[in-house]
């Protein structure tokens, strides 16, 4: 697929959000005639071409796709959230239509070095903690965040040149599309069960997330959780040079928790680089999984570990990702909305220090609870239920013992409800263990909108 042309080829971009405007954008820069297209049925014609880029001449078509059109795509560019087997790709695949991502388009017109880096949880602040690493070494001129953070790849690839560095946050999603692609250096933070909905097996799941590494060699680094079984046993078969870290281990080779310490291990003999509590401002184990993981990435790509420790020491929680919001009436609110699945909602829950009101439940992925439930250990006082899933999380917690659950039916009685159940000395968690869609376009909108009514508290 690296051999495309895409000057004067009719080019397919499904999805009409961020990803398919950068794709489109980049498109036409090559010289590719564009058609935008969207299937949803709530979106208009006009609105798709509100978003195109000034100038731009593409042809936006939404709901159906006409037959006439269909059969004259010649390359197909899909946006993350269009499931790889519908009939229109389906289709287009049997016809031999090339199909890739936006992540893969991007790739196709890089020019500097690419750090790529997935996990089903922690990828949002590793992402962000290297990206502020390499603009130390770099400068911020020189080095590039993108992806599943929310830039578009395709957006920033033209920037790139011989000396720069792309730092790409990329999804299981995002990762079903990609051919060419090859990191000079990858990590795969974690793998537990999401998005069975659209992976449908844990294999298939599995299989995406490794593919962040298929096209890398012994010249390139595969960083991967040792305490992970997932990514444990991906480390035979990973084509590429593996550094290990873990939390729960000492190892002989890679990164490791002594203690306080994260420590590098080279053949046994170890060096201590920084203390968790008196050098990082970020809080649970998940973040010293995050720490350990960035520092093995940036060494990996030559960064001085003095710079990288220099960063770390400065570097706080990113928004929505058990972040700390105010203390109102002697209650520690925190936003956890980024926790949309039940392991990442685990880690805000092992965060938590006081007796904790939880916020949970929104779109269905196909999750099971039980180790969240089994997670809350005591520091649970009430468990608040909103959304789809609200009904088969309460009859989990109830087959684990746990019976104080309180139902609401909007995210503003939710709220109210919380301010009411917490006592000055408790701690109120919005960690949902759920996706946010059906009641908020994201989980940045959730967020948002419980910190500006945590603000507004008295």
């Amino acid at each position: 697929m690296s051999g495309l042309k895409f000057a004067g080829q009719k080019c397919l971009v499904v999805g009409s959000g961020i990803s398919g405007i950068g794709a489109l954008t980049l498109l036409e820069h090559l010289g590719a005639e564009v058609i935008l297209y969207d299937s949803s049925d709530k979106i208009s014609e006009e609105e798709i071409r509100g978003k195109l880029p000034q100038g731009s001449p593409a042809v936006c078509i939404a709901g159906e796709l006409p037959g006439e059109v269909e059969e004259s795509i010649q390359i197909a560019v899909l946006s993350p959230g269009v499931p790889t087997d519908i009939p229109l790709v389906n289709r287009l695949r049997d016809r031999g239509v090339p199909i890739l991502g936006e992540i893969e388009l991007g790739y196709l017109a890089e020019k500097g070095r690419v750090v790529a880096i997935t996990g089903t949880n922690g990828k949002t602040t590793t992402t962000t903690l290297v990206g502020e690493i390499m603009k130390a070494h770099l400068g911020t001129e020189r080095t590039y965040v993108v992806g599943n953070i929310g830039n578009p790849y395709t957006l920033e690839v033209l920037k790139t040149g011989g000396d720069t560095v792309t730092v790409g946050e990329i999804s299981s999603f995002q990762l079903e599309t990609t051919d060419a692609f090859r990191p000079a250096v990858s990590a795969i933070l974690n793998i537990t069960p999401d998005h069975l909905n659209r992976h449908h097996t844990m294999e298939a799941y599995v299989a995406a997330k490794e593919a962040i590494a298929a096209r890398q060699t012994k010249e390139d680094i595969c960083v991967l959780n040792y305490d992970n079984e997932y990514t444990r046993a991906f480390a035979d078969r990973c084509p590429a040079k593996v550094v290990f870290f873990s939390s729960g281990e000492e190892i002989s080779n890679g990164y490791y928790l002594k203690g306080d310490q994260i420590v590098k291990s080279v053949d046994g003999r170890v060096t201590e680089l920084l203390d968790i509590h008196r050098d990082m401002n970020l809080v649970g184990l998940c973040n010293v999984e995050n720490v350990m993981a960035a520092i093995a990435i940036a060494e990996g790509m030559g960064v001085p570990i003095e710079t990288i420790l220099g960063v770390i020491k400065d570097f706080h929680a990113v928004e929505h990702r058990i972040e700390f919001v105010a203390t109102k009436g002697g209650v520690d609110y925190y936003n956890d909305s980024k926790g949309t699945n039940p392991d990442a909602a685990i880690q805000g829950i092992k965060a938590m220090s006081k007796p904790t009101i939880l916020i949970g439940g929104g779109y269905d992925k196909q999750s099971e609870y039980d180790e969240w439930i089994e997670s809350f250990d005591g520091k649970v006082k009430w468990l608040v239920l909103i959304g789809q899933t609200r009904e088969k999380i309460a009859d989990c917690a109830r087959a684990h013992g746990f019976t104080n659950i309180k139902f609401a039916d909007t995210y503003d009685e939710c709220l109210s409800l919380c301010t009411e159940l917490a006592e000055s000395g408790d701690a109120v968690l919005l960690s949902p263990a759920c996706a946010s869609w059906g009641m908020f376009p994201n989980y940045e909108e959730r967020g948002r909108l419980f910190k500006e009514y945590v603000k507004g508290l008295k």
